[in-house]
């Protein structure tokens, strides 16, 4: 599959991750909204990589993560998954319920947590999908998130089981919310497979 990447230009993939930042821009707006407090966030990062480079770009193999995980359907059909370090995570479930969080490592998440959490993946993923649906006029549905809170290679192993036969990379946009002083670090996953590609770019008058 990874042919079909071979025949696009840089510009197809400068598209492409234009794309994410446009996309990540709709998300920290969404956060903001729902915290109803000023959220603003760095230039994201965008890249197109390989599903067999993503363990060493988010962290080491030991590094534990909270994980929210959507499937979307419609014109174009893939994964998105947005992954948060534990601290990250403990901090943004800080800012929704107005108090501290305990941010010990040892120290899963409670069920209200992962509800929360599970929340503000849903709306940051529709916020996401929803900019990238306007700008290239295509029609996708999220389905219920689904979490996770283990190290990030048995997290990752889910899209790459359930979306290597059909891909092999994933656009990468690394993010950071800024609140004050507050740091999020979060990472978006987005993996259409490969006819989804070339529908997005389609769409966009590039292929």
């Amino acid at each position: 599959m990874s042919q079909i990447f071979d025949q696009f230009s840089d510009s197809y993939m400068d598209i492409l991750k234009e794309l994410g930042n446009i996309g990540a821009g709709n998300a920290a707006t969404s956060l903001s909204v729902m915290l109803n407090r000023r959220i603003d966030m760095s230039v994201p990062k965008a890249k197109i990589v390989g599903f067999n480079e993503l363990e060493s770009i988010i962290g080491c193999e030991d590094l534990l993560v909270a994980a929210i995980y959507l499937e979307f359907t419609g014109d174009i059909q893939g994964t998105i998954m947005l992954v948060f370090n534990q601290d990250s995570a403990k901090n943004l479930i800080s800012l929704l319920m107005g108090h501290e969080v305990n941010p010990n490592e040892s120290d899963a998440f409670s069920e209200f947590e992962i509800s929360a959490l599970q929340e503000v993946g849903n709306i940051l993923a529709g916020a996401y999908l929803g900019a990238v649906s306007r700008f290239a006029k295509l029609t996708m549905k999220l389905s219920v998130p689904s979490f996770a809170f283990d190290m990030i290679g048995a997290v990752l192993s889910v899209p790459m089981i359930e979306f290597g036969y059909f891909a092999d990379k994933a656009l990468f946009i690394e993010t950071e919310f800024l609140n004050g002083g507050d740091k999020i670090s979060g990472d978006f996953l987005v993996i259409p497979d490969m006819e989804s590609y070339a529908i997005i770019l389609k769409s966009l008058g590039v292929m």
